[in-house]
């Protein structure tokens, strides 16, 4: 599995391969089991779907690692404009955004300033942006433009990999910070120098992450941590920890991506449990589903199953 893993890692960076399965009209139906559709108006309608089962949602338009300031500054107009939908429609759900997408690799002065715009657009309605995180190369920047915009803004958060060895003193520092943090495991190709290579040793650091955090008390109300995962034996383990040390529920929620275990998902929130789906839309869908291939063997057992349906 480990080699058809890291074949769809590398398949989500190829840009001929890209250009191929784009073009082919089956991929894009097969791809609408993860993505919401190409368009705005595709995405909210299955965010209010999603409401209406007591799913939140956190929005993701779709694309990474542009080449151009226009297209960085594109990307920031589309999620204003997706701030602009969810409140305007009343739905449940905020945003999430790659700094790649808002031109961090061209200028961490343009990217800085691409998230001013939506972390003040999200605070003016009331809402909340997440700085997705990218592979282990963007780390050290992504947090830095984090740890700037908490200076002015209280409504951004950020994510941590679990795989990444530096993760638990990241943790750490955010921590003291009362941040709002995703917990993933982590969906890029790292080499060991970097992460963890066995999913053994990812899962205990989850572990080991999620219990910091939550188990943190004094001073530390304010931190609130989305467990981002899957992995039913890691939310087994988390209701039970969240239970016997009294979590408050304004300090946790679980994260899911759409098309992925819904079942769970649904079930998860008739509990009473605080559940947020991750809804990405756009056209630029084929590194993502790559990931999503890569992460799970059924996905790729679904992805053969249709196309030969």
């Amino acid at each position: 599995m480990n080699l058809l893993h890291d074949f769809f890692l590398a398949l989500s960076t190829n840009a001929r391969m890209r250009q191929i399965v784009t073009t082919f009209p089956l991929s894009r139906r097969v791809a609408r089991r993860f993505i919401a559709g190409e368009t705005l108006e595709e995405a909210i309608a299955v965010v209010e779907k999603l409401n209406r089962q007591n799913l939140t949602v956190t929005f993701d338009v779709l694309g990474e690692s542009v080449t151009t300031e226009a297209a960085a500054r594109a990307a920031k107009d589309e999620y204003l404009r997706a701030l602009d939908a969810i409140a305007a429609r009343r739905v449940q759900s905020h945003v999430s955004v790659k700094l790649t997408q808002m031109g961090l690799d061209l200028s961490p002065d343009l990217c800085l300033e691409n998230m001013r715009q939506i972390a003040a657009k999200a605070r003016a309605l009331g809402s909340f942006a997440r700085i997705d995180m990218e592979d282990s190369q963007h780390t050290h920047a992504t947090l830095n433009i984090y740890k700037t915009l908490r200076e002015e803004f209280s409504n951004v958060g950020i994510v941590i990999q679990a795989y990444l060895y530096r993760s638990e003193a990241d943790l750490r520092a955010l921590l003291e910070m009362n941040a709002n943090v995703r917990l993933c495991k982590g969906a890029y190709k790292e080499s060991a120098d970097a992460a963890f290579p066995e999913k053994r040793a990812v899962d205990a650091n989850y572990h080991r992450l999620a219990q910091m955090f939550l188990g943190a008390n004094g001073g530390h109300s304010g931190a609130h941590l989305a467990l981002a995962t899957h992995d039913e034996k890691i939310i087994a383990w988390a209701k039970e920890f969240i239970a016997q040390n009294h979590v408050a529920r304004e300090r946790y929620e679980f994260q899911m991506l759409y098309g992925i275990r819904s079942d769970l998902q649904r079930r998860l929130a008739a509990d009473g449990y605080p559940v947020r789906v991750y809804v990405p839309y756009g056209t630029h869908w084929f590194p993502y589903f790559m990931r999503r291939l890569a992460e799970r063997p059924a996905n790729v057992v679904f992805l053969v199953g249709n196309l030969f349906r």
